[in-house]
């Protein structure tokens, strides 16, 4: 398993030297030690309604917010991200995970050939402080921009100030960057992806998740992935895991994302919390025996089947 010690974090200029150690300790916690990053993403309650967990292939598990955090306390995952709201209901009970809160949210009701998104942010830091003083394992925040909104420019500052501000804590600090909107004739081309990687390094994103890229006749995804993981420098970047797969399809994917494409790891929701507990918990550890420790996806697929376990 690749393995870095708290000297081998770089830590960005702008965290002060008094909270150095505060950011390296919450850098170490959200990557298990090994600067990847396994991140279970559970704000679509938020930006999917309740679509992606009710319905017609989906585990009736799914139906009760705490199923998200049963998944994130059993299972094996670098940071669990939801809104401050519902992390505050679940947290006391759950204690032992590391919370990233999304700061920024929008619903996808609103579509875009109505008008271009935005997704405001939904409270000030300090209320992230305040959980983080009252004994909530506060590691991270999260904004999503969409680039080419005409809206961007809100987000945009929003997203880079949040940033300077969450380093001066000793925050670390996750963009959800969608390029989106009327101006956006592919959200999911390559190169506009890579552009997408090289804005979250330039607010200074300690990682950022973007959409993997859409294959060409030329080349895979992975292998499209490389100009936006080289673009994206000393910021990380994870791919958004998308709409439930099967297991073996998915766990390739990431496998190719991480070992072709360059990516620092994943960042995934509905492929895990769709699935009964014991399934999600399963594949959480599949996930992260890919992402945290190099398992070939034979190996990952028998810890999803249960035929060995894995754990950090």
């Amino acid at each position: 398993m690749p393995t870095i010690t708290a000297g081998q974090v770089r830590v960005p200029a702008d965290v002060p030297a008094a909270v150095r150690d505060t950011y390296v300790d919450n850098y170490l916690k959200a990557t298990h030690g090994t600067g990847r990053l396994m991140l279970f993403a559970c704000d679509q309650k938020i930006e999917h309604l309740n679509d992606d967990f009710f319905g017609e292939g989906i585990s009736p598990d799914d139906a009760e917010p705490e199923h998200l955090f049963r998944i994130g306390s059993q299972g094996v995952c670098g940071v669990l991200a939801g809104q401050r709201g519902l992390i505050a209901h679940y947290a006391a009970d759950y204690p032992d995970i590391n919370y990233l809160v999304k700061m920024n949210s929008k619903t996808h009701l609103v579509k875009t050939s109505q008008e271009d998104p935005y997704s405001p942010q939904l409270y000030d830091l300090q209320t992230v402080l305040d959980l983080r003083d009252d004994g909530v394992n506060v590691v991270a925040v999260g904004y999503t921009v969409y680039l080419g909104s005409e809206y961007e420019a809100q987000m945009m500052t929003e997203a880079a100030q949040l940033i300077a501000d969450a380093h001066s804590v000793g925050l670390l600090v996750v963009t959800w960057v969608y390029p989106r909107g009327k101006a956006v004739a592919d959200e999911k081309a390559a190169h506009l992806i890579a552009g997408a990687a090289g804005f979250a390094c330039c607010v200074g994103a300690d990682f950022v998740k973007v959409n993997p890229p859409k294959k060409s006749e030329e080349a895979s995804s992975a292998q499209l992935l490389t100009e936006a993981t080289r673009a994206a420098g000393r910021t990380g970047l994870v791919c958004a895991g998308g709409s439930t797969l099967d297991a073996e399809t998915f766990l390739s994917q990431l496998w190719e994302q991480i070992h072709v494409g360059g990516a620092t790891g994943n960042a995934t929701g509905r492929n895990i919390h769709q699935r009964p507990l014991d399934e999600a918990v399963r594949l959480t550890k599949a996930i992260s025996a890919i992402t945290l420790a190099d398992y070939a996806v034979a190996d990952a697929l028998a810890v999803f089947a249960g035929e060995k376990d894995f754990s950090i």
